[in-house]
C-alpha cells in the first residue's frame, strides 16, 4: 500500500530587539547567567508587561514577507504550563487572533515552485534555558522573555527534502528583513516538526506526531526521514501511530518518545489581563511595508536579468543578503559587459576559499575593487591560475591588494617564449620516458611534463605558451 506524507514545520525565531519582549533587560547572549532579569521576566507579583514596539514592528515586517494578511485587532494570551525554566509558570504568547495569518512561501522543488501556505505569524516570549549536569540539572533565565515569533507553515510539505528547502527559504527571507540572525547554534532559531503519514489519495489527515531537539536543518530533515520510514513500517505491520512528541536522537539517528501530545485545551488560554488589545492602523502597515528590502526570489530574478547569471548561480550568491551585496559591488566595478569573469570567480575559487574557512563569501572580507583588479591580471594574462590562487588567500589574510602581492612576491607570468622554451628543452631532456608516452599517443604524459615546467617556474610560466611550445617541438622531431 503506497502511503502520503504529510508535514507541518513551526519555526521559533529570536527577534534582534536590544531589549526583551516586555520588560527592559539586554538581550545579548552569551553574558553570565542570570545576569539579564527582572521582576517582570522573572514573575515577581506585581510586575506588569509592557509591549516592545520594535519586536512588534519585526513581526509585522515578516508577516507581510510572508504574503500574510496583518490583523487590525490583535492581543496576546497566556499559555499555562509548569516547566522549571518557566519562572511565571505561563508564557504571554498569542492563540485565537495571531498577528498575521493566511501568507505563503515559495519553495523549489525539482525545477518547479511549488507555494506552501502559511497558516500563522505571531509573537510571544522565549523560555529559560536548562543546562543539564550529572546529577542536576541549572537553570538560565537570561533568555527567558526574549521576543520570540513563531511561524507555522500548513500542512502542504511532502517530503523531509521539501521540508529542507523550505526552511532554507524561510532562513534567508529572515535574515533579508534583518530581524534576527537566524543561528541555530545560539538558539535564534529553531524548528519542531509535525509529521503524519496517509493512504495516497485520502483528504483526512493521519495522526500526527511531533519533532523535537533538532538543532541543524540537516537534523530535521534526518529526523523527518526517519519517522516517516517509522511510521510506514507500523502502519504496514499492522500497528496505530499514537499522537506523541518524540525527540530526535542525532547520535543513534532514531526518534525517542518523550510524552504523549498536548491540546491546545490543556494549555488552558485566556486572555492577558496585564496587555491591552492593540489595533494596526493601515498606515502603520504601509509605512513597515516601505521599510521591506528587496527579497530573495525578486534579487534572483534581476540578477538573472542585469548581470547574465543562471538560476543556479544567482541561488548560490543571493543565499546570504551580505554575500548578495558583496556580488552586487563586484558587478558594478567590472568594466567588461559580461559578467561571467566575476560570476566564475565567485562560485569557483572565492566560494572554495569561504567553504575552507567555514564563512560567507562577505566573510572573506575581500574588497570588491581588490577583487576586480585581481581579474584584470588573470584576463591580461599577468599572473597564472595558480598565482591567482596564491595571490587570493594573501588578500584575504592580509587584506592587501592584488598589485602589492604580486610586485612583493614576484608573481608576474612568464610568457616570453624564448625563456620559456629553455625551460621545457630542460625538462624534455630529464624526461625522455614522458616524451616518448606522448608521442606514443597518451595525452596525460603531456600534463606531465607542463606540470614539470610550472613546477621549474614556481608557477610563474604561462600554460598555455607551455603547452603550445611542448607540442611542437615533441610532434616536429
Amino acid at each position: 500500500m503506497k502511503y502520503e506524507t504529510v508535514i507541518g514545520l513551526e519555526v521559533h525565531v529570536h527577534l534582534n530587539t536590544k531589549t526583551k519582549a516586555f520588560c527592559g533587560c539586554r538581550t545579548e547572549f552569551g553574558r553570565e547567567p542570570n545576569s539579564q532579569v527582572c521582576p517582570v521576566c522573572l514573575g515577581f507579583p506585581g510586575s506588569l508587561p509592557v509591549l516592545n514596539k520594535a519586536a512588534f514592528e519585526h513581526a509585522i515586517k515578516v508577516g507581510l514577507a510572508l504574503n500574510c494578511s496583518i490583523s487590525e485587532f490583535t492581543k496576546f494570551d497566556r499559555k499555562n504550563y509548569f516547566y522549571p525554566d518557566l519562572p511565571k509558570n505561563y508564557q504571554i504568547s498569542q492563540y485565537d487572533l495571531p498577528l498575521a495569518e493566511c501568507g505563503f512561501l515559495d519553495i523549489d522543488v525539482g525545477g518547479s515552485i511549488k507555494r506552501i501556505g502559511i497558516k500563522r505569524v505571531h509573537l510571544e516570549e522565549d523560555a529559560g534555558k536548562l543546562i543539564h549536569q550529572k546529577e542536576l540539572s541549572l537553570v538560565d533565565f537570561n533568555r527567558t522573555g526574549i521576543p520570540l515569533l513563531e511561524i507555522v507553515s500548513d500542512p502542504q510539505i511532502n517530503s523531509p527534502e521539501e521540508a529542507h528547502e523550505y526552511l532554507i527559504r524561510l532562513k534567508s527571507l529572515i535574515e533579508y528583513l534583518d530581524v534576527s540572525d537566524c543561528d541555530m547554534e545560539k538558539g535564534s532559531l529553531r524548528c519542531d516538526a509535525n509529521i503524519s503519514i496517509r493512504k495516497a489519495g485520502d483528504k483526512e489527515l493521519g495522526v500526527k506526531t511531533e519533532l523535537k531537539n533538532m538543532n541543524s536543518f540537516k537534523a530535521v530533515r534526518d529526523a523527518l526521514d526517519f519517522e516517516n520510514k517509522r511510521q510506514t513500517e507500523l502502519l504496514e505491520g499492522g500497528g496505530k501511530i499514537i499522537r506523541e512528541t518524540r525527540l530526535w536522537d542525532a547520535q543513534n539517528l532514531v526518534t525517542i518518545s518523550m510524552r504523549t501530545k498536548e491540546e491546545a485545551k490543556d494549555y488552558r488560554y485566556f486572555p492577558e489581563p496585564d496587555l491591552p488589545p492593540f489595533i494596526i492602523k493601515k498606515e502603520q502597515i504601509e509605512q513597515i511595508k516601505k521599510s521591506i528590502p528587496e527579497l530573495p526570489r525578486e534579487k534572483i530574478s534581476r540578477f538573472i536579468k542585469e548581470y547574465g547569471l543562471t538560476e543556479y548561480e544567482a541561488e548560490i550568491i543571493t543565499s546570504l543578503r551580505k554575500d548578495a551585496d558583496f556580488a552586487e559591488e563586484c558587478f558594478r566595478a567590472y568594466s567588461g559587459k559580461d559578467k561571467k569573469p566575476v560570476i566564475n570567480y565567485l562560485i569557483g575559487p572565492m566560494l572554495a576559499e569561504a567553504n575552507n574557512r567555514n564563512c560567507s563569501l562577505s566573510g572573506l572580507k575581500v574588497k570588491p575593487l581588490g577583487l576586480i583588479e585581481l581579474l584584470g591580471f588573470i584576463g591580461r594574462n599577468e599572473i597564472s591560475q595558480l598565482s591567482a590562487k596564491e595571490v587570493l588567500k594573501e588578500m584575504i589574510e592580509t587584506m592587501k591588494m592584488p598589485g602589492e602581492i604580486i610586485k612583493d612576491k614576484n608573481l608576474i607570468q612568464i610568457s616570453d617564449s624564448e625563456t620559456l622554451k629553455e625551460i621545457a628543452e630542460e625538462v624534455i631532456k630529464l624526461n625522455p620516458k614522458s616524451c616518448q608516452d606522448y608521442k606514443s599517443g597518451k595525452a596525460n604524459a603531456l600534463m606531465f611534463l607542463i606540470g614539470q615546467v610550472m613546477k621549474k617556474t614556481q608557477g610563474k610560466a604561462d600554460p598555455k605558451a607551455v603547452q603550445d611550445i611542448l607540442k611542437r617541438r615533441l610532434l616536429n622531431e
